[in-house]
């Protein structure tokens, strides 16, 4: 059974197996659930925009993760250490970075990959002509039109930018009120 929620994702029927909420024993059994579990996590993050997932999430009502970190038609719902060890799995994977670093409860989720973010910046700033253009990352992360970067994090916005560097497609420039970035043509 498939099962529409109010904001439109749609969760797979795992998500109404009671089994699915619990850290599974055997490990054959433990390693296809948490790559369903990341696989969710995924999912839901790219749809509803979400870069942050906490172990606290699991345990507070209301929170943004909590449509497919709960199920109240069969009365489950993710305990905070299972939700830990799914986290270190996508750490592990590089699906995912502890956030701030240096802690085991926060995670930055890469719901695109971070050369794929890379991508997508240079792609936004082409289109929107402001290649050679000092731009600061508040320019970058609340654009006045929303686009695909809008509400990015720092950390994941300077790495994308660190990528597209080693590629001699952006600077970081010195500027009176910190930092700014420029992005340059791509060489041929």
């Amino acid at each position: 059974m498939i099962v529409v929620e109010k904001r439109g994702f749609v969760l797979p029927s795992i998500h109404s197996a009671p089994p699915f909420f619990t850290e599974q024993p055997n490990p054959t059994t433990h390693a296809t659930a948490t790559a369903q579990w990341i696989k969710l996590i995924l999912t839901y993050a790219r749809h509803r925009k979400l870069f942050t997932l906490r172990v606290e999430d699991a345990e507070t009502a209301g929170s943004d993760w909590e449509e497919i970190l709960r199920n109240e038609r069969i009365n489950r719902k993710i305990l905070a250490p299972h939700l830990s060890n799914i986290l270190e799995a996508m750490v592990q994977q590089n699906l995912a970075v502890y956030e701030p670093p240096k802690q085991a409860r926060s995670v930055l989720v890469f719901w695109r990959l971070q050369e794929e973010w890379a991508e997508v910046l240079y792609d936004w700033v082409t289109s929107t002509g402001q290649l050679n253009t000092i731009m600061t990352f508040y320019d970058i992360t609340d654009p006045p039109l929303e686009s695909l970067l809008t509400n990015i994090p720092l950390s994941l916005l300077r790495k994308a930018i660190g990528i597209l560097g080693k590629t001699n497609r952006s600077q970081i420039i010195a500027i009176a009120d910190g930092e700014g970035v420029r992005f340059l043509s791509r060489s041929k």
